[in-house]
């Protein structure tokens, strides 16, 4: 399914600072049926036509995603990452495709999956919580508390591609 443009369209895939390495390492993420966020008719539908809005959006769905990951592994550091890859647009389908996927669990409207391996030249930057940011401590602070916000105020910071090796 085409989302109206012909050619490449931005993803947002939630990951894990160990799971960086391996992809550095393999050359990018070389299996096919990877949950990513990208700008959807849904997502429209829900916040508008701003294209930067719209952006922020998907990338946002991508950092909550980030967080159960890196809440999945107790090795991981306590950092949110999602990487920002373009991708041919006829790769991209609606929803989410691991039934694990928070997104399947909550019908965001930014889900989709990519059925194409994403070798690394199609990684455009890196976005990532501050060293010193426990992003898992503000979840569990919100949900005890109710303050959803707590987590939203940690910004991810943006890494150049030749910049994510450093990070892994």
């Amino acid at each position: 399914m085409s989302f109206g443009r012909l050619g490449a369209m931005r993803v947002y895939l939630p990951s894990t600072l160990p799971a960086l390495g391996e992809i550095l390492a393999e050359g990018g993420l070389n299996h096919v049926g990877t949950s990513a966020y990208a700008v959807t008719p849904a997502l429209r539908h829900e916040v508008g036509d701003d294209a930067e809005e719209l952006a922020y959006a998907a990338l946002c769905a991508a950092a909550d995603a980030s967080v159960d990951l890196v809440a999945a592994d107790p090795q991981a550091p306590r950092r949110r990452l999602v990487l920002a890859a373009d991708v041919h647009d006829d790769a991209v389908r609606p929803g989410a495709q691991d039934p694990e996927s928070p997104s399947d669990a909550t019908g965001d409207p930014a889900a989709v999956t990519v059925h194409q391996a994403i070798p690394l030249k199609r990684i455009v930057s890196g976005h990532v919580d501050a060293p010193d940011a426990d992003v898992i401590a503000a979840v569990e602070h919100a949900t005890t508390t109710g303050e959803l916000e707590v987590v939203q105020d940690y910004e991810l910071l943006w890494y150049a591609t030749q910049e994510l090796a450093e990070l892994s």
